[in-house]
């Protein structure tokens, strides 16, 4: 869309103004002015402005970052521990997505206790996979899923970043009550944190986690999780995961449908 304003210096003269770079620029400044006033009472409204605005970026950041995360692997390296029993493990796996964006696991090596890798690394593998072979739009951070608050921003290494309050719409298996960190830059996560809303068991109490991301260009990197589990017979179960060297895919192979099998008896 261009604006024709005539000049005063001649009548036979015309300025045109494209302003697709000033809607852009417009839209930065009402952003950061309302980031500015969403902690005063007279601009409450204004955190409704910057949800609107940062969450809707975000979608769209997702959503390319969906289509850029296919045909991936990652080494992963996981150590997990029941301080009751005085038990811990670790394990080493090539975590794989698929083109069809389907996740699977091919054990690498296993040390520790049987007990940690049967009963926490195994069965967290096992609801990743199972996880991800369901309908994914049920669990992803939306506005479908989730209620979207804004709680303010802060900035560590260089790094802003925008920190939302997230409710989830229904008490669903895999849904969370936490917190979400966008990038100011890129619109993509950073850190996502809280509580399950609803337990994936009935010898589970309680499941807290916390994930982080490292933004490479323009990519967000899954690089650490932390979860605890709560359980009723054994108590806190402590699982930490590191996801490093991002590559290409190999080619599939059988071996990697009996990766959580695998994990099990080996």
């Amino acid at each position: 869309m261009h604006l024709k304003v005539r000049s005063r210096v001649s009548a036979r003269y015309y300025l045109v103004i494209d302003l697709k770079p000033i809607r852009k620029v417009f839209e930065k400044v009402v952003l950061a002015f309302a980031v500015c006033l969403a902690g005063t009472p007279v601009w409450a409204d204004a955190s409704n402005a910057v949800t609107e605005v940062v969450i809707s970026h975000y979608e769209q950041a997702v959503q390319h970052q969906q289509q850029t995360m296919k045909n991936v692997a990652m080494d992963v390296t996981m150590e997990a521990s029941i301080p009751k029993l005085k038990k811990q493990g670790k394990l080493s796996a090539l975590r794989v997505i698929s083109r069809v964006g389907r996740v699977t696991y091919k054990v690498l090596g296993f040390s520790g206790d049987d007990t940690v890798k049967k009963e926490v690394i195994a069965r967290y593998m096992t609801a990743e996979v199972d996880a991800n072979q369901s309908r994914s739009t049920d669990l992803a951070i939306t506005p479908a899923n989730y209620n979207f608050k804004y709680k303010g921003s802060i900035e560590r290494n260089g790094q802003k970043s925008y920190i939302f309050e997230l409710k989830p719409r229904e008490k669903r298996i895999g849904l969370f009550k936490g917190e979400l960190w966008v990038d100011a830059k890129t619109y993509l996560p950073v850190r996502e944190q809280g509580r399950l809303v609803k337990s994936p068991s009935v010898f589970i109490k309680n499941v807290d986690f916390l994930r982080s991301y490292e933004i490479r260009d323009g990519v967000s990197y899954l690089t650490h999780m932390e979860s605890k589990t709560d359980t009723r017979l054994v108590g806190p179960a402590q699982l930490n995961i590191d996801y490093a060297n991002y590559h290409e895919a190999p080619e599939t192979t059988d071996d990697e449908d009996i990766a959580v099998e695998e994990a099990h008896s080996r």
